[in-house]
């Protein structure tokens, strides 16, 4: 009697892992994902997190096996299309390609938020690593941060500069400088980058800080000039550009592009992207063409890792928003 109640405990036990190994390979193979996934990119088509995030959809297809597409929800830094994520169904068919500085910087200097990014949006990935580009129309005769600089001080109040939103990086690097170096130079939030590009190619703004990437065929044209460049490194795209760090005005921090999803998203799909993202990113092709768009990409973190970059960049952009006192236009 023992010895069969033995054997039955075994046989059931047995069933049991089968069953889970099989639940496994059907969550894998079939349950998610069975339909069209979509990326929310928080800016306009053209900018630099649709360039990118545009780039990342061919080999998540292939390795999903199910179709992706971006859909642009442009507006006030980033924090439309980062709520509506934040309040979608967290069922892995609604995403996020959000810049550090929608995730990052928005909390700390807007009053008021329709959603917490640490509550209400799952991090996925890193996307690349870079900092910003600060970009003048020829026409101002600037070469340099010293150009801008010595112009700046000079004549107090009459040279704006634009940035695409207020609470951008670009928005809060230029607080930075002019907190440093004392100068007075008016603030013009864009609702997003393609406006200010239009812009800063028409001469209508002088200078601006921009993505690293969309500018670049304007820049090697001669139709704008590069100043400088805030991060670590050069970038790979314009490596006659010094940094601001370079310059004089240190500044190594980088920023990022990152994958999120709604929180209470399953682990195991996260766990997924996270693993698939990295693939398509460690390729020599992916690398090749985010050199090309002046963005390096950084060795993969999990999901995990990525949180906690996220997390210390809180607390950096918050110290630089109050050194600079920082307030929204």
């Amino acid at each position: 009697m023992t010895d069969s109640c033995a054997d039955f405990n075994r046989r059931q036990m047995l069933l049991g892992l089968l069953a889970a190994a099989g639940a496994g390979t059907t969550w894998a193979n079939t349950a998610w994902p069975n339909k069209a996934i979509r990326m929310i990119v928080p800016g306009p088509a053209g900018s630099g997190g649709d360039i990118f995030a545009r780039m990342l959809l061919p080999p998540l297809q292939t390795s999903l096996k199910e179709s992706l597409y971006v859909e642009n929800k442009a507006g006030a830094n980033g924090i439309i299309g980062n709520d509506h994520v934040a309040k979608a169904q967290a069922d892995g068919y609604t995403l996020l390609f959000s810049p550090s500085s929608s995730i990052a910087i928005n909390p700390i200097i807007q009053p008021k938020m329709p959603y917490d990014a640490m509550r209400d949006l799952a991090p996925v990935a890193q996307v690349g690593a870079a900092g910003v580009l600060l970009v003048a129309n020829p026409a101002t005769g600037f070469k340099n941060l010293a150009d801008m600089v010595q112009y700046a001080k000079a004549h107090p109040g009459r040279l704006a500069y634009g940035s695409w939103g207020s609470g951008s990086t670009g928005h809060l690097v230029m607080e930075g400088i002019k907190a440093h170096y004392g100068l007075d130079m008016p603030h013009v939030p864009y609702k997003g980058t393609a406006v200010e590009l239009g812009d800063l190619l028409a001469n209508t703004i002088g200078v601006g800080f921009m993505d690293i990437a969309s500018p670049i065929p304007h820049v090697r044209s001669g139709k704008l000039r590069a100043l400088g460049a805030s991060g670590s490194a050069r970038g790979p795209a314009l490596q006659d550009v010094p940094t601001l760090t370079e310059q004089g005005y240190s500044f190594d921090a980088d920023g990022w592009y990152g994958v999120f999803a709604p929180a209470k998203t399953d682990p195991k799909i996260i766990d997924r992207l996270n693993a698939d993202l990295g693939q398509a990113l460690g390729s020599p092709e992916m690398k090749a063409k985010f050199a090309e768009q002046n963005m390096l990409i950084p060795a993969h973190k999990s999901a995990a890792e990525f949180s906690q970059v996220v997390k210390r960049d809180m607390a950096l952009w918050q110290q630089l928003a109050k050194v600079a006192k920082l307030k929204v236009d």
